[in-house]
C-alpha cells in the first residue's frame, strides 16, 4: 500500500522527496477532490492531509474515516505549525503513556 499527500505546496514537495506522490491544493474544493481520487485508488492506503486542509474539508474526511476501513486518513501540522487548540503528537503520547514527557512547547 502507498502513501499519498493532499496539502500545501510545500509539504507535497517534501513529502515527493521522500518518494510519496500527492497534490498539492489551495482551495477546499480542490483538495475533496484529491481526497475522492486517492480514496478510490486501490494502492492508496494511507492519505496524509495538513491540519488546515483537513479543516476546509472536515465534512469530506469525516464521512470517509467513518464510511470505510481504507484508506487510512492522518491529518499532520502544515509548515506553521499545528493549529491553535489541537494537540500536539507529543500531547497524544503524554496521554497515552500517563506521565510527563519533559518541557512542554510554548505556543
Amino acid at each position: 500500500m502507498k502513501f499519498y499527500c493532499i496539502a500545501d505546496e510545500d509539504t507535497v514537495r517534501g513529502f515527493r522527496l521522500a518518494g510519496v506522490e500527492g497534490q498539492a491544493v489551495t482551495a477546499p474544493s480542490e483538495a475533496a477532490a484529491a481526497l475522492k481520487r486517492a480514496a478510490a485508488r486501490t494502492d492508496v492506503g494511507v492519505v496524509i492531509v495538513t491540519d488546515v486542509v483537513a479543516a476546509g474539508m472536515r465534512a469530506e474526511v469525516d464521512a470517509l474515516r467513518a464510511g470505510q476501513p481504507r484508506p487510512l486518513v492522518v491529518e499532520i501540522p502544515g509548515p506553521a505549525g499545528p493549529m491553535r487548540g489541537r494537540k500536539t503528537l507529543h500531547d497524544f503520547v503524554q496521554e497515552a503513556i500517563g506521565i510527563r514527557l519533559g518541557q512542554k512547547e510554548e505556543t
